[in-house]
């Protein structure tokens, strides 16, 4: 990042800091879901059952995993508004905040669900066959068990782009990535431990990588870092500055979940092969959505750090060229994609009648995806670096509510439409998100909201 001049005419960010800080994050972003989704490719030579076990999983894991991360975007957005203002000290007390916070809280929903996995997938997703629920709950043991090392990741790495470094942590995850893979190809292949398998080489790649993020984090060089315990001590002031964007996003984020959750229970009423191809679709859309994701993270240092420095001009000039480099990021993966969806589809060994699912689902998840995504999902992140969290959190659960489980339901089970039903019924959802948020971003009302 340039220095900051007396001449306010200038901007804050120059080219080269936007390419620095946004490609190393799609690049990161791209290795986390390729985990993702080496677990279900390597796990798919032993069977649908598996397949749908992991999906499950994975739609739970992410309910729990959304609660620590807001703590993280919350001390995200706290400290990147202290590096905007040049409080360095206020922004490592920040940093310390928010490790205490992720560490607790992920290790207290370890404690809770270990004992009760199983009975957890069933409540969620009902009348599921007893091979999948069993599968299931092997897969949630190991899952759970990395759940302290995943916050202890998301916490660092949220640090370090407060920074606008983000090379820290794209170099980990690919560390990360080769360890899960190659931990795959011998779990899975050589001891055929199937989804067992697939579970531990992910708990054993988050233990590395959260050793390596925490050991980073302590180097005196960077701007944050964890310098001494005394950081780690709690302090109730700089806790609540976290906690006021921090519970609106882990509120907004968890009843966001919850209702996924929700809808994919409506489609496990179809099968294996819907539950099956739901997956397949939402792993391949999860790549188109890697640029605007990556946008959205990136949007945390760069509108964090201009409001921080009382520089809401700033914040709206950048929001807009964000949104517009997301746009034009999405189009060119969706464009190709959608072409090659039957190609894609097909490395999954699916049945013929989920593999036309799938195909028909992609295609056209992607043409609403690369109109309605980025204003749906990376301009609320605009408003929560400004301190607007608690509108998004209100605007996310009506949309969610209403239409994404009241209109899947309708679409999906009371006219038997299936899992079109419930596709098109997110298609609903992101038009109204997308009005509410980009009328909020403009009209300027977050420039009235404080964090520090």
């Amino acid at each position: 990042m340039r220095q900051h001049t007396p001449d306010r005419s200038s901007h804050m960010f120059d080219r080269r800091f936007l390419v620095m800080l946004i490609i190393p994050l799609v690049i990161e972003q791209l290795l986390a879901v390729s985990i993702g989704m080496a677990d279900t490719v390597m796990v798919a030579s032993v069977g649908e059952a598996s397949v749908s076990a992991i999906s499950l999983v994975d739609a739970i894991t992410i309910l729990i995993v959304t609660l620590f991360a807001a703590f993280a975007t919350g001390g995200a957005v706290v400290a990147s508004q202290y590096l905007g203002r040049k409080d360095y000290e206020s922004a490592n007390s920040a940093a310390g905040q928010l490790l205490v916070l992720s560490l607790t809280v992920s290790t207290l929903l370890l404690i809770l669900c270990m004992p009760v996995r199983a009975p957890i997938i069933r409540l969620i997703f009902g009348s599921i066959e007893d091979e999948v629920l069993a599968l299931g709950s092997t897969y949630f043991l190991y899952i759970l068990a990395s759940l302290p090392f995943l916050a202890s990741y998301n916490a660092c790495a949220a640090l370090f782009r407060s920074m606008g470094n983000s090379r820290v942590s794209l170099w980990v995850s690919v560390v990360m990535n080769l360890l899960n893979i190659g931990g795959n190809a011998y779990f899975i292949y050589a001891m055929r431990m199937g989804v067992a398998g697939a579970g531990l080489s992910t708990l054993l790649s988050r233990i590395i990588g959260a050793a390596i993020m925490l050991t980073l984090i302590t180097k005196p060089q960077n701007t944050i870092s964890i310098r001494s315990w005394r950081s780690m001590k709690w302090q109730g002031e700089m806790v609540k500055r976290i906690l006021r964007i921090g519970i609106p996003n882990g509120i907004e984020g968890s009843v966001f979940q919850v209702g996924k959750l929700i809808v994919q229970g409506f489609i496990t009423v179809f099968g294996t092969a819907a539950i099956a191809a739901n997956a397949i679709s939402s792993s391949v859309i999860s790549f188109t959505n890697i640029p605007g994701g990556a946008v959205s993270l990136a949007s945390i240092t760069i509108i964090g750090q201009a409001v921080g420095a009382r520089r809401h001009d700033e914040a709206l000039y950048w929001g807009k060229r964000l949104l517009l480099i997301s746009y034009i990021a999405m189009a060119s993966l969706s464009i190709p994609g959608f072409f090659l969806t039957p190609t894609v589809v097909g490395i999954f060994n699916l049945s013929p009648e989920a593999s036309a699912i799938a195909v028909t689902v992609i295609k056209a998840t992607m043409i609403m995806g690369s109109l309605l995504w980025s204003p749906s999902f990376g301009i609320p992140n605009f408003l929560r670096a400004a301190g607007d969290a608690k509108y998004t959190m209100g605007v996310s659960m009506f949309s969610m509510w209403l239409f994404r489980v009241g209109v899947s339901y309708f679409l999906a089970i009371s006219l038997g439409w299936g899992v079109y039903g419930v596709w098109i019924g997110m298609y609903i959802d992101w038009i109204c998100r997308s009005i509410l948020f980009v009328q909020r971003f403009l009209r300027g009302k977050w420039r009235t909201k404080t964090v520090i």
